[in-house]
């Protein structure tokens, strides 16, 4: 069944408002985890490995133990989380620290930051699922 347009319309600003959330959440944690110039970038690994564990729990706990909602979904995973973490950003950094020389440091940090964010999603969604009190779907 299709959605109407109100409900769309509802998903856009959730979508939105969560958006904009996550880019001052964001913007919060790279003024807390000062980065010096061509080393390794704490604030965005962090970052991106946080949202990676948030959204693994979140889903999980939504799609297997709570009732369907219409915005709850959209405002967190795709909004918020969604601007929180950045893929982009990683690639940025990734080139500029290879571009400078630092092609260990940059290849490294690429692959450390995928394999712990997998890593860290699937304990998210292992932790939710160990929670007791729920009925899985």
């Amino acid at each position: 069944m299709r959605s109407s347009r109100t409900e769309q319309l509802g998903e856009l600003v959730a979508i939105a408002i969560g958006g904009a959330l996550g880019a001052l959440a964001r913007y919060g944690v790279s003024r807390w985890i000062h980065v010096a110039k061509d080393t390794f970038p704490w604030a965005t690994f962090w970052t991106n490995l946080s949202g990676a564990f948030v959204l693994g729990f979140f889903l999980t706990l939504l799609i297997e133990r709570l009732p369907p909602t219409g915005y709850l979904r959209p405002f967190f995973a795709i909004g918020f989380l969604g601007s929180f973490t950045t893929f982009s950003t990683l690639a940025v950094e990734t080139v500029l620290l290879i571009k400078d020389g630092h092609v260990v440091l940059g290849v490294g940090y690429t692959l450390a930051s995928v394999a712990a964010g997998l890593a860290l999603a699937y304990f998210g969604i292992v932790l939710a699922r160990l929670l007791p009190g729920g009925e899985y779907r």
